[in-house]
């Protein structure tokens, strides 16, 4: 019961026109709304329902409440589920999935503020590939997921979130670490670490190689970005990879290659005319405000 337990008994009985089937809507007993309606006539000092063969009808002083009470009814149930998504917007688990640099890089500087401003939300992150991702939100297993465009799947609403660029690394003591840029040709020849066959990055650095003109030797196929940092580093072989993963790291150097730019565009996910629950949609706005501009939102 609500502090407008009695009006909303009035308004019942206003609906109905009849005591018996205002009590049945509100799960009473006859006897029960009759004690409301007197208790809401004594708090006012008039009467405010007549009774009669034909069932039951307001006075004018009783429309009257029932008129300003109808309002006041409104406004606190428009509070009251204000209220509530707030609560749940601070509470939760999400359920989301990215790619390996997502996971990596994006993910957990993102989560790890969200969570300092609510730490009562929880996260379920999964790691796989951004077709993989797509399929696992349109169908409703993961909320929100972070993807390489283009996506081919249906039923997904998607907003791109951030320009990635795609960078050729080598290990610090690489013969080619220590030149500022170095022309396509120095390419020639060089042993590669590739991310695994048929991942949306991968497709998008041979495509970008094959527009110029450049073939490599992929020797080594690996998921994890982790991974080939490490065997980039180990091994002198050379890498493409997202600028995101080699920030602060001391193994492996960016290597400008002149002629070359390759880029991809990370989106966020959700199934198309669906609501996220509050904290997803909290976390999906936040992000969205973490990596865009104020002028591309």
């Amino acid at each position: 019961m609500d502090d407008l337990s009695h009006i909303r008994t009035l308004l019942a009985v206003e609906e109905t026109g009849a005591i018996t089937e205002a009590a049945n809507r509100l799960g009473l007993t006859q006897p029960a709304l009759t004690r409301r309606v007197q208790m809401l006539e004594s708090a006012l000092g008039a009467t405010l329902v007549l009774r009669g063969r034909n069932g039951a009808s307001l006075t004018e002083a009783g429309q009257l409440v029932a008129d300003e009470g109808r309002l006041m009814v409104e406004r606190y149930d428009r509070m009251k589920l204000q209220v509530s998504r707030r609560a749940s917007a601070t509470a939760g688990t999400i359920r989301l999935g990215g790619g390996a640099t997502a996971v990596s890089f994006v993910l957990p500087g993102a989560i790890a503020t969200f969570q300092q401003n609510f730490p009562n939300v929880h996260f379920q992150v999964k790691e796989a590939s951004s077709s993989d991702v797509a399929e696992d939100v349109a169908g409703g297993r993961l909320e929100l997921g972070l993807v390489t465009l283009p996506v081919r799947k249906a039923g997904l609403d998607i907003q791109p979130l951030l320009l990635d660029h795609i960078v050729l690394i080598a290990a610090s003591d690489h013969p080619l670490s220590g030149q500022k840029r170095i022309p396509l040709e120095a390419l020639d020849g060089e042993n590669f670490v590739g991310f695994e066959g048929g991942s949306a990055i991968r497709q998008i650095v041979d495509e970008n190689l094959r527009q110029a003109g450049l073939e490599v030797n992929v020797v080594m196929e690996l998921r994890s970005i982790a991974a080939i940092l490490r065997m980039v580093s180990t091994t002198k072989s050379l890498a493409f990879v997202s600028r995101l993963g080699v920030a602060g790291q001391s193994l492996v150097r960016e290597i400008p290659v002149t002629g070359l730019d390759i880029t991809r565009q990370l989106a966020i996910v959700q199934r198309e005319n669906h609501t996220l629950q509050p904290a997803a949609e909290n976390f999906r706005i936040r992000l969205q405000n973490e990596y865009q501009p104020a002028s591309n939102r």
